[in-house]
């Protein structure tokens, strides 16, 4: 019986070893099964997606901060600044700091402390997904007041001020229609230029944008160790910034001051040239803008103001307007180039001439006698050119007033640019669907009617006439001025139908409407005043002129709306630009 026991107890004994035995093994093979699988795992993330982890890990602990590049400053023809830069604050916020739920809640607190729309601040969130290491502006020129309240508040995660160049226009509103302005790189802009880092700043106006390539520069950067609180540890590289090159304008601040002081604020434009090169001395159009208010956060009041009825973002200088008698300068020179005239040709002058049974009035409504064409300039008869216009026909008018410029001119890459017309009958057919009448060419010789002409190209007219027949090219960039594109072209004038021009234009100041500039304040120009109908409203104001009639240098181009009179309103304005070019005006104050 004890035989029988002890055989149990050791079967017993056998089977629970066996049992465990089993139990161990499988353990065994379960652990290594396990450990295999992390080891292949282990393998694969440093084999194969080691680069890539390595990637991640430095992202999670290294900042890379854009240092914003020096834009090239502008002088004018001078060398005095026109813009510059200076340095300024910027927020920026780490997406990879904090999850898109937490940011939904800080983006609510940093709207409140910087008086920016919450929705902004996601926007721009957003457009890197939430994953960009490299950090996003939401901010340009934070000002003290608000630096103060982010300081106060504490330590946001995920956002940082910094310091960073930005553009400053130091006589504000100057030249704004040329200079333009600047502002963030659009999602266009950054895929269309890959190497832009978020953030980039760009030309969005005028000489900023169409020299944007030159004036950019190239933005650095700077790699920062940070820890898991993002406190910075050490700099880890930098890639110093690369400057933009400077740019000399043709532009002259003493006479754009002049000038658009002069102006006042209304509408309408002042150009005026060097008659020898074409440079744009001066390019003012009213009313006008202050780009330095770019340079930060607009506000949508700011904006709706600069979207009113006046439109102060168009470059008037380059739209078009009725000449008036401005115009009579291009009917002359193509009457005596038609062979039908000459310098020497005389006509009789009418209180108004019937055409078809409408009467077309003599300006002043009363005959000047018979008169050749310095005096016909000189009191500006209109039916003198009413017969020179219906001898020759709307097609040679046409011809020659885009020899002077007129629809030729370029705009030189200014925004809203636009062309002069002088439609001939076929013209006026395809564009209205209405015949050519005799009425129309009667309008069109004293520059009324369908004609139209832009500031830019009626100085351009009146430089032919000052320099002896070349047409200038209008140019901006002093580097442009000797280069062979941009030389005057000849017209070919007759030296007799150049000097009854001249003859005509200085008259008109000696004895004419423009006798105001002949104060003894500046040397003897020549010009033609010039008065425009505006339906339904009060004439626009016009002056073309040049100076000194000895030596011509500068020629200018004055319209003001609704300005009523040509002696009234444009050439006071032209007698300004004069006085400062002559250096009977104050000098220009410095810039702040």
């Amino acid at each position: 019986m004890a035989n029988t026991f002890y055989s149990s107890t050791n079967s017993w004994v056998s089977k629970a070893r066996s049992q465990r035995s089993f139990r161990a093994v499988i353990l065994f093979l379960l652990a290594s099964g396990v450990m295999s699988v992390c080891g292949f795992r282990l393998a694969y993330l440093q084999l194969v997606e080691g680069k890539n982890n390595r990637q991640l890990a430095e992202q999670n602990r290294v900042r890379s901060i854009s240092i914003v590049a020096d834009r090239g400053n502008l002088v004018d023809r001078k060398g005095k600044p026109i813009v510059v830069n200076r340095l300024s604050r910027a927020v920026y916020l780490y997406p990879r700091e904090q999850t898109k739920e937490q940011w939904q809640v800080s983006a609510q607190r940093i709207s409140e402390l910087l008086e920016i729309p919450k929705e902004d601040i996601i926007k721009k969130l957003e457009e890197v997904k939430y994953r960009s290491v490299s950090p996003v502006r939401i901010l340009r020129g934070l000002d003290e007041k608000k630096f103060i309240a982010l300081h106060e508040v504490g330590q946001i995660r995920g956002l940082e001020v910094q310091a960073e160049s930005t553009r400053q226009y130091p006589y504000g509103s100057l030249g704004a229609h040329v200079l333009g302005y600047i502002g963030e790189a659009t999602q266009e802009d950054l895929k269309a230029n890959p190497q832009f880092p978020n953030g980039m700043l760009v030309g969005q106006m005028g000489i900023e944008r169409i020299q944007d390539a030159t004036l950019r520069g190239i933005w650095g950067r700077r790699l920062i160790e940070v820890d898991a609180a993002g406190k910075e540890l050490k700099m880890l590289g930098v890639q110093p910034p690369v400057a933009g090159a400077p740019l000399q304008l043709t532009l002259d601040v003493k006479l754009q001051q002049a000038a658009e002081k002069a102006l006042a604020g209304r509408r309408g434009a002042v150009v005026a040239l060097d008659v020898k090169t074409g440079a744009v001395l001066v390019m003012a159009s009213g009313p006008t803008f202050d780009p330095n208010i770019f340079t930060r956060k607009i506000s949508q009041k700011t904006w709706d103001a600069l979207q009113s009825q006046d439109h102060p973002f168009l470059n008037r200088a380059l739209q078009g307007y009725p000449p008036g008698s401005t115009f009579k300068i291009v009917t002359a020179m193509a009457a005596m180039k038609s062979g039908q005239f000459s310098a020497t040709s005389m006509l009789p002058t009418y209180s108004a001439i019937n055409i078809g049974g409408t009467l077309f009035h003599e300006h002043g409504d009363a005959s000047y006698g018979t008169i050749g064409f310095r005096d016909a300039l000189a009191v500006s008869s209109n039916t003198f050119f009413y017969q020179l216009g219906m001898a020759i026909g709307p097609e040679a008018i046409s011809e020659w007033g885009q020899k002077f410029g007129v629809g030729t001119t370029s705009t030189m890459g200014l925004d809203g640019g636009s062309h002069g017309i002088i439609p001939t009958p076929k013209q006026k057919e395809k564009l209205f669907k209405e015949p050519w009448y005799v009425g129309d060419t009667v309008s069109t010789s004293i520059g009324q009617g369908m004609v139209q002409m832009t500031p830019l190209e009626m100085s351009v007219m009146v430089s032919t006439v000052a320099n002896g027949g070349k047409r200038v090219k209008p140019h901006l960039l002093a580097s442009q001025t000797y280069q062979p594109n941009m030389q005057p072209e000849s017209l070919g004038f007759e030296p007799s139908a150049l000097k009854v021009l001249q003859e005509g234009l200085t008259a008109v100041v000696q004895e004419g409407t423009a006798r105001s500039l002949g104060d003894g304040s500046i040397p003897l120009t020549a010009g033609k005043t010039g008065t425009a109908e505006v339906q339904g409203q009060e004439d626009n104001s016009l002056y073309v002129g040049y100076g000194p009639v000895s030596n011509p240098q500068i020629a200018i181009a004055v319209v003001v709306e609704n300005g009523g009179y040509g002696a009234t309103a444009a050439v006071p304005i032209a007698h300004e630009v004069y006085k400062a070019f002559f250096g009977a005006a104050k000098p220009a104050p410095k810039a702040e």
